[in-house]
């Protein structure tokens, strides 16, 4: 048996999530059911990382095995059937026992905001029309390095051993069209880019102040935060795993 990651992209907006669900259309249920389509067998694909209904990727993987050999012509014919808000990226061999998501050491996730009407964003980029103060979203995007435990930023009754997260990179950058908030971390809790992006709007909106947002940080408590930014302005950009797999991947 053969075991293969899978790399993809996709435009999350019609979709109810990545993982497979009964009766709801996921990006995973579209690409095994274009897979058996092609390999004439079903294979059961296990995903890196899930995105909620709506959330984009520009690069997310899966892994399986199988009694064949695959290459790139696999890609192509695949990705014919599939629709054309996935596209498969890559297919690599990896040794065997190599995990999707167990591998992983890392993820990054951008979020994309725009100030301006722009019809071409609307479902990739959240519609945002005020000013906002870009170093005091960069003084409590820093304040975030390192671990911290990040309860506050968790949607509740998700099931997890630990709320301690580690953020490597965490910054807002000024673009053409508005800002992008940058996040990479060994681990991310359900909802926590979403609910900082949120949170962090109200400091570069001067709502709260750099040591209110401290506060709500250390309070463990998820009712302090701001949950309200939408899905279609998040993107998993990218799956980190160690040297000895990534270098498979190239």
């Amino acid at each position: 048996m053969a075991t293969y990651f899978l790399a993809l992209a996709y435009k999350g907006t019609r979709f109810a999530g990545f993982q497979i669900q009964d009766n709801a259309i996921t990006i995973q249920g579209q690409v095994e059911r274009a897979m058996a389509t092609y390999l004439r067998q079903t294979v059961e694909l296990t995903g890196s990382s899930r995105t909620d209904a709506g959330v984009h990727a520009n690069r997310n993987f899966f892994h399986f095995t199988i009694d064949c050999s695959l290459d790139d012509e696999f890609i192509y014919h695949v990705n014919a059937i599939l629709p054309q808000d996935i596209a498969l990226t890559g297919i690599y061999p990896v040794p065997e026992g190599s995990h999707s998501r167990f591998d992983a050491i890392g993820r990054r996730y951008c979020y994309h905001i725009y100030n301006r009407k722009n019809p071409f964003l609307n479902d990739r980029s959240w519609y945002y029309p005020y000013p906002m103060d870009l170093d005091a979203l960069n003084a409590v995007a820093q304040s975030l390095l390192g671990q911290h435990d990040f309860t506050s930023f968790a949607k509740r009754r998700t099931q997890v051993y630990t709320h301690l997260c580690n953020i490597a990179v965490c910054e807002w950058q000024a673009t053409e069209e508005g800002w992008i908030f940058t996040v990479e971390g060994n681990r991310f809790l359900r909802g926590m880019v979403r609910a900082l992006v949120g949170t962090m709007v109200k400091v570069g909106r001067n709502k709260l102040g750099t040591q209110d947002f401290h506060r709500v940080l250390i309070s463990k408590d998820s009712a302090m935060a701001d949950f309200s930014a939408p899905g279609h302005g998040l993107f998993l950009d990218d799956v980190i795993y160690p040297e000895e797999i990534a270098s498979l991947l190239r």
